[in-house]
């Protein structure tokens, strides 16, 4: 047999002819693909996508917006055993490997000359950093070339930690989540250093195919995948043989999570990213804001009971209107069915869907998907006597079959008194009504708490600044404040008289009425606004003119075009915002000062730097001492040294627009409307410092109650979408007080009574009850009363009238002490 014999040099030939073609090669992808490579400065300084966040002010997460999900982490802030993972499924080799893995390009390489297709392998972290960043992810040999030598580069340029922590952040996982830190919230619903090591690998198992290893769309798959990286986390020593046994044998728990906020203050966030919007347009969902809202999380989760709680009370006062669906059980039917039954039925601010399984003779049994099993007693069920069509409430069950039966889709509400506990459940449904509560701080305008409906989801409608509404009695006094700034006092008589007004403002002649329909003659101002006397308001108005009260209602910040000009005014026609009135009642709460009312604190970028702070007007009354007793001084500004209190004033004082006695006087007057008025109900909370006014308009309407303290004011309001009357009795007292009650109950917990300070300016002397007039020593029914100093009555009362010569009338006066409004 012959052989060919190739002489040696001709061996030097091919070897150099190879070396010589290698290097031609190399050099030419190094000059045709280097030069092109993108700049790798531009990773450190990488700014990601990240949500709007917004905040409360004490940094409790409210909302998110953003298409991605994303919180990045530093490295440092990465746990170990995420890390590990990681390494196990993605490139064990991280760390010893100049950005190319040598050996798995090799073993891609005898694939593809094995079976002709090119296969995955040997793409490395940093890699993967290259393409996400970089490159698409079609698969050719040039995009492969440019992968490698960008690897590289980056290898090159930033630290072995540095790279992981862009790969950690940037990687998508599926269900919007990019980065491992967003996973873990969307699938696990806790931060990621609260994982377990099972946990950690199901994570890890998702760069690979986020859609294909998915725990939720998945899981049969994924948890092969999680299983494969625990046995290479094992095999790597980054795990114990225990840990391995327990890991793989936990039972994945992953669901589809939504935002993990810490407060509910839905109509506020969406307040804050309509405003961020404007300011920063699309980018507001993408780099990565902070906003710090004015909003105090304690004082929002009590507005969000307080005003659940009241809406479901009047929606139970009105009768149930029956349950949301009807079926017939099997007797052998389970969860599976009951939870089919179910499906499509979302919570609805605490208001649960749920099945009813039996009924006995005062309790029912039901069935709610996250509790199972729960029974009803009958203090939860006895509420729903049945309502009909025309809204008429028949009489009161007896049992529980008058109620229920078994197949029935109902809601389900945990009881006020011990929430979630055997037994205390009460049968609920979504109200009809709707309701608001705004809160401020009085003494710079900051926006406390916010709840602008029952249901967000349902209706984004924000009633606190959009619903104009007519405040009713609510707005008595701003009337009042204006006549007691005119020279009228807490002791002038105005008569309560039936009249008919011809208005030019209005179109027919005008007979308005109190609202219990009686009269009860001459009445001072003080009683007036205890009792909410409508026809004394309206005599007051007309006697100080409608001008002039539109003029000084203008300084509590209402919009003079939007009152009406004719004496409807003075029983509160004028449409009106829950914040409108709101801030109103700050000036009398701080003493006379007009604040604005504001809900954004701060705003930071995603560096955390401060792009907005608020500057609010404060109220500052020692800057206004200051001010007055430097002017008096004989000499001059420079020998007045103001109070140690505070050295600094405020950057934007808030200017005066009630005087401090007009301001006091008012405030003992809406006082004696909780102790013995139309807000009497509010006497429970036990505080001598509170101060507030009952509204209900015409027909019912409408139902308010507006109160406040020195360090804390509210509103509250409750009516119809679509106004119609609440039904008899549903006053500002009883719809619209109980919510107010039960916010202040936990607003004002931690806040001291600050009793009535009486300004310079004032004195208090012993009146007549019935005329008004100075009362002698020898008065047995004589009272105190506080006046302006100018204002104080010269007149002694000589005798003590009869009751018809109090009146007014012929002795027809019906019970003087009555409420006009009731509560």
């Amino acid at each position: 047999m012959l052989t060919l014999r190739i002489p040696k040099r001709w061996w030097l030939v091919i070897g150099g002819s190879g070396v010589f073609l290698t290097t031609f090669l190399l050099l030419g992808v190094y000059f045709y693909i280097v030069p092109n490579l993108p700049n790798i400065e531009n990773l450190k300084d990488i700014r990601f996508q990240v949500p709007l966040r917004v905040y409360t002010r004490d940094m409790q997460l409210v909302a998110e917006f953003g298409e991605q999900k994303r919180a990045p982490l530093t490295f440092d802030e990465i746990p170990t055993p995420m890390i590990n993972a990681l390494l196990a499924a993605e490139d064990d080799r991280f760390f010893e490997h100049p950005g190319v893995d040598y050996q798995g390009l090799l073993r891609a390489a005898f694939y593809l000359i094995r079976t002709g297709e090119k296969g995955q392998g040997g793409s490395t972290i940093t890699m993967q950093v290259a393409r996400n960043f970089f490159l698409s992810r079609e698969k050719t040999y040039l995009r492969k070339l440019n992968e490698i030598m960008l690897a590289l580069k980056i290898e090159d340029e930033l630290s072995k930690q540095e790279i992981l922590e862009l790969y950690f952040n940037v990687i998508f996982l599926g269900h919007r989540a990019y980065g491992f830190a967003a996973a873990s919230q969307v699938y696990y619903g806790r931060p990621l250093s609260e994982l377990s090591i099972a946990q950690f690998a199901m994570l890890a198992g998702l760069p690979k195919a986020p859609s294909r290893y998915n725990p939720i769309v998945n899981p049969a798959r994924a948890l092969l995948r999680r299983n494969y990286v625990l046995g290479r986390m094992r095999s790597l020593d980054f795990i114990s043989e225990q840990q391995f046994a327990t890991a793989s044998a936990f039972v994945d728990n992953a669901r589809l999570h939504g935002l993990s906020r810490q407060v509910v203050a839905p109509y506020m966030a969406e307040m804050v990213r309509a405003e961020m919007l404007k300011r920063y347009g699309e980018a507001t969902y993408s780099e990565g804001f902070r906003v710090i809202t004015s909003i105090d999380s304690r004082l929002q989760t009590a507005a969000n009971k307080a005003q659940r709680h009241a809406l479901l009370a009047y929606d139970a006062r009105h009768g149930y209107r029956g349950p949301l669906a009807r079926n017939i059980l099997s007797d052998d039917s389970g969860e599976v069915q009951w939870k089919a039954l179910l499906k499509g039925l979302r919570d609805i601010n605490g208001l649960l869907p749920a099945l009813v399984l039996a009924v006995t003779d005062q309790s029912a049994v039901v069935f709610e998907p996250q509790r199972g099993v729960l029974r009803i007693d009958w203090k939860g069920l006895s509420w729903a006597a049945p309502r009909d069509k025309k809204g008429r409430v028949g009489r009161a069950p007896k049992r529980a079959a008058d109620i229920l039966a078994r197949g029935d889709v109902v809601r389900i509400y945990p009881s006020l008194e011990t929430p979630g506990a055997e037994g205390e459940w009460r049968l609920a449904q979504v109200p009809e009504v709707e309701g608001a509560l705004v809160s401020l701080d009085p003494h710079d305008g900051a926006i406390r708490a916010l709840v602008g409906g029952f249901d967000f989801t349902g209706s984004k409608f924000n009633r606190v600044t959009q619903a104009e509404r007519q405040p009713g009695s609510n707005f008595k006094p701003f009337t009042y404040s204006a006549a007691l700034a005119k020279g009228f006092t807490p002791a002038s008589l105005i008569n309560d008289a039936p009249v008919v007004f011809e208005d030019e403002g209005l179109e027919a002649a005008w007979r308005p009425e109190n609202y219990s329909g009686k009269v009860f003659g001459p009445t001072r101002l003080r009683e007036a606004l205890v009792k909410s006397r409508n026809l004394v308001s309206i005599r007051l108005l007309r006697a100080m003119g409608v001008g002039y009260a539109i003029n000084f209602a203008a300084r509590f910040g209402f919009d003079k075009q939007r009152l009406p000009r004719d004496l409807s005014l003075a029983l509160g026609s004028g449409a009106l915002t829950p914040l409108e009135i709101a801030t109103g009642y700050a000036v009398f709460a701080n003493g006379g000062f007009r604040v604005m009312p504001y809900f954004i604190d701060r705003i930071e970028d995603g560096r955390g730097e401060v792009l907005y702070q608020a500057e609010p007007f404060e109220v500052c009354e020692w800057c206004e001492l200051s001010a007055d007793l430097a002017a008096s001084s004989p000499l001059g500004d420079d020998s007045f040294v103001g109070p140690p209190a505070r050295e600094i004033p405020p950057l934007n004082i808030a200017p005066r627009s009630l005087s401090p006695q007009v301001a006091y006087l008012m405030r003992s007057m809406m006082q004696e409307v909780i102790r013995r008025g139309t807000g009497r109900r509010a006497r429970v909370l036990k505080r001598p410092d509170l101060a507030g006014k009952t509204g209900t308009t015409n027909d019912q309407y409408d139902a308010w109650f507006s109160g406040y303290t020195p360090d804390l004011v509210a509103t509250a309001w409750v009516g119809f979408d679509k106004p119609q009357p609440l039904g008899g009795r549903e006053t500002g007292g009883r719809a619209a007080l109980p919510m107010w009650i039960e916010y202040m109950r936990a607003g004002l917990k931690y806040l001291p009574i600050r009793p009535l300070a009486q300004p310079p300016g004032l004195v208090t002397v012993r009146i007549d009850p019935v005329t008004g007039l100075l009362a002698g020593s020898g008065h047995s029914d004589a009272i105190f009363e506080t006046f302006r100093a100018e204002n104080v009555p010269q007149r002694h009362v000589e005798t003590e009238p009869s009751a018809s010569e109090a009146s007014g009338t012929d002795g027809n006066v019906q019970d003087r002490g009555a409420d006009d409004e009731l509560f």
